[in-house]
């Protein structure tokens, strides 16, 4: 049977915290004992392979731009699927898988502005030894302990307006007949093996680890506790046999696996030779049981990694393999931590091939996240705790920061200093400040009634150019999915609003009446054109807050979310519009220096008053 591949991009993140969503599997050293073969030869010469047909070789087939990144959805131009990682529960959610999710959400908005039709996919991985282990500590069953935290999870994503579309979670039971079925169907291709495991188990990575890869007294280098020497007889996947496949899919599709340097390490890991590894545990009753052993569980990874698939089901269908494909698949984007790219970019499309499916079409890693320079963790006392960003400072905040601070791809950080004075400084100053003064001049001179169409006002004028260039820049990055840059280009027409009502001087033309007047009225319109199109320029980065400019504007909030990336263009706001009251969209954040300042500065003044009200006799 052939298996078609196309570009794929799968997205699950990792930041830097105390306790990683997954660790990339570095397949241990294994000593093979009685091997069973079921099926077909286990390896396969490269003239007796089944064929292996591309079908995203040039940037026209597989919908690419010429840096790689996307530009259609699946199926054509009127479709687009895109997954977070399935967030491991053995924890609550932490600011790592928050920062994926927010991209995932800016990214998917972006597509519905395009009039896409988007599956956003995110959910929760629920199987395992340390979702038992968790559990346990917490005294709950691994049931209780996964139902609770896969709230968290969706509470959170309910805060940072995630406007996801399925949330899967591997305790589905539609997830566990697609999970029997695709490995029934890999064993019938010849792919599954039986062999004995031996080695050093780390049961935080879930996963055997290398000698040379441990520290002193055999410790795992991310979570700092020894390996356990275990021993087990499970089931193997034939990842070598599709080496060459894999060499070829990256070699005709250099836009599979991005940023580019993340395309690097996946060719070095293949061309270093790939191993077979382990599906299945002996030892760990939580998990789906293997559909030929109900002694043994399928390995969590082998889990896991479908119910990208398993998530495109609807609730009222029935729950095969084949009618989840069709309803999706394969994704656009996957987004995912760098930390677990291996899993993603080799394992994942091999198993695909071995099951006759088809790739994703992208696979983007990003980096970690520190804070104030520092690797976060609980024993450092610097853990950032997602849920007590939104609450001080509000979702629109929490999304712009990340989005705008780190360069998608990249590792950032976090400051705390540094996060207020950027969301002060762009949100409350730049464009929050921009309309509350523009909606204050237009009520005081104009009764908040426009006076001419936005068109007539920006006949000649330099500034409807300029808006219209940053722009068609904005939506190249928002397609490269170059979040940083799109959300410092659409600042660049706030500031170039600001330069311009400052230039013009409106207050004064106001004054001088005639003609004047006239072109004092013509600069606000035009200037709250700009201000609609930035509400919708930016709404895949601040929904809440676009609604809150769209509003002023005088439109409902039904108007605001039937907005497309076309309504950018110049030409929105017409005559007679009615502007709603001048309310500021964004306070600004008071640091712990300015917080006190004011409150000794209001101190002062109430102990002068006390003292001002008192009679001479009192004083």
């Amino acid at each position: 049977m052939a298996c078609r591949v196309q570009h794929s991009i799968q997205s699950s993140f990792w930041f830097l915290s105390s306790t990683p969503l997954r660790n990339s599997l570095n397949p241990r050293r294994i000593f093979f004992k009685n091997r069973i073969s079921f099926g077909k030869e286990l390896f396969f010469s490269s003239s007796s392979r089944t064929a292996l047909y591309c079908t995203c070789g040039s940037s026209s087939s597989s919908g690419g731009d010429k840096d790689g990144f996307l530009t259609n959805g699946v199926g054509g131009d009127d479709s687009f699927v895109l997954t977070t990682p399935l967030y491991y529960v053995n924890a609550p959610p932490h600011m790592g898988s928050a920062y994926t999710t927010i991209a995932a959400d800016a990214i998917a908005r972006f597509q519905r502005l395009l009039e896409k039709k988007v599956i956003f996919i995110t959910g929760t991985d629920e199987h395992g030894e340390k979702i038992a282990t968790a559990a346990a500590a917490n005294g709950s069953s691994p049931n209780e302990h996964c139902d609770v935290v896969s709230q968290a999870y969706k509470s959170l994503w309910k805060d940072l307006d995630i406007s996801y579309d399925k949330f899967i979670r591997t305790t589905d039971p539609k997830h566990e007949a697609v999970v029997k079925e695709f490995y029934s169907r890999v064993l019938a291709n010849g792919d599954i093996y039986r062999a004995d495991y031996e080695g050093l188990y780390c049961v935080n990575c879930e996963e055997y680890k290398d000698e040379k890869d441990l520290l002193d007294d055999n410790c795992c280098p991310t979570h700092l506790k020894p390996c356990v020497k275990r021993k087990e007889d499970n089931y193997f996947f034939a990842l070598s046999k599709y080496q060459q496949q894999l060499e070829e899919v990256l070699k005709q599709n250099p836009g599979f696996v991005q940023p580019s340097y993340r395309l690097n390490e996946v060719q070095g890991w293949i061309k270093n030779g790939l191993k077979d590894f382990s599906i299945s545990r002996a030892s760990v009753d939580w998990g789906i049981a293997v559909p030929n052993d109900s002694k043994q569980t399928i390995y969590v990874w082998f889990d896991a990694l479908l119910g990208y698939v398993s998530a495109l089901l609807e609730d009222s269908e029935l729950a095969s393999l084949d009618t989840a494909i069709s309803s999706g698949w394969p994704a656009s984007l996957h987004l995912i931590g760098k930390d677990i790219l291996r899993f993603h970019a080799v394992y994942w499309p091999a198993m695909l091939m071995s099951a006759g499916i088809g790739l994703p079409k992208m696979v983007f890693g990003h980096g970690f996240l520190t804070k104030d320079g520092m690797k976060m963790g609980k024993s450092l006392g610097n853990t950032l705790e997602p849920t007590d960003l939104v609450q001080r400072f509000g979702p629109d905040a929490v999304r712009y920061f990340f989005l705008r601070e780190v360069e998608f791809g990249n590792d950032g950080d976090y400051s705390e200093e540094r996060f207020i004075r950027m969301i002060n400084a762009n949100l409350a100053n730049t464009i929050g400040n921009l309309l509350n003064r523009t909606l204050g001049l237009l009520k005081k001179n104009c009764q908040s009634t426009l006076a001419v169409d936005s068109d007539v006002a920006a006949e000649g004028n330099k500034f409807k150019a300029a808006v219209e260039k940053l722009v068609e820049k904005a939506r190249v990055h928002y397609q490269n999915l170059e979040l940083s840059a799109a959300c410092e280009t659409v600042l660049e027409i706030g500031n170039a609003g600001n330069l311009y009502i400052d230039g013009q001087a409106p207050w004064t033309l106001f004054k001088q009446g005639g003609t004047a007047f006239e072109t004092a009225a013509k600069d606000l319109v035009i200037v709250l054109e700009a201000m609609r199109i930035i509400s919708i320029a930016l709404s895949p980065i601040t929904p809440g807050l676009s609604l809150k400019i769209y509003s002023q504007l005088g439109y409902t909030e039904e108007q605001f979310n039937a907005v497309s990336w076309s309504d950018t263009k110049w030409g929105g706001l017409k005559a007679g519009q009615v502007m709603a009251q001048a309310t500021p969209i964004f306070a600004r954040i008071e640091d712990g220096t300015e917080a006190e300042t004011k409150s000794a500065a209001t101190k002062k003044v109430k102990e002068e008053k006390t003292s001002k009200s008192k009679s001479p006799v009192e004083a």
